[in-house]
Formats: structure tokens, C-alpha cells, sequence
């Protein structure tokens, strides 16, 4: 995992699923997913850097992926995120 966010397009893209919804608020399933061209707004990386960046960290289990019709759909489970902070506090 830590391998895959040493990058820092990898590490980016996984802290802005990580942060979808403002503080204090509770993320819905619409809020948690986002296609693969929002995710890349404003980042300045070509579509196919973007989609391997997206591929690595799928890899190393740090986020979902979905094809939905023309589009993919990426989530970070919850339970990634209690995987990462259970190692923190050991």
C-alpha cells in the first residue's frame, strides 16, 4: 500500500476519495464515487497516466473500482482507511 502512495499522483487521487464530503459530514454512495475524469480535474496528468496511477492503486487494494457504461467509477472502502490507521497506532 505504501509502495502505491509514494507517488504523488497516486497519493493525491486516494486523499481526494479519502476526503469526499466536508468534515462532520456523512458521505452518501453518490458522495463516495466519482468518475475517473472528475478525479482528474485540475491534476495536469494525461488520461492514460491518470488511469494507470488509478490501476496501482486499485493493485494494492487502496481503492474500488466500477465500470458503470461508458464510465469507471472509483470508491475507497472504509475499511482501508481502518486498515491504514490500525498500523499507525501500533
Amino acid at each position: 500500500m505504501f509502495k502505491a502512495l509514494s507517488n504523488r499522483h497516486r497519493l493525491a487521487l486516494f486523499y481526494r476519495l479519502m476526503n469526499c464530503c466536508a468534515p462532520g459530514t456523512k458521505c452518501g454512495v453518490e458522495a463516495e464515487r466519482f468518475c475517473v475524469g472528475e478525479l482528474g480535474e485540475g491534476m495536469d496528468i494525461a488520461p492514460s497516466t491518470l488511469s494507470h496511477h488509478l490501476k496501482e492503486l486499485n493493485r494494492a487494494g487502496l481503492i474500488q473500482m466500477e465500470r458503470r457504461g461508458k464510465n469507471v467509477e472509483c470508491w475507497l472502502e472504509p475499511s482501508v482507511l481502518t486498515e491504514l490507521s490500525t498500523f499507525f497506532k501500533i
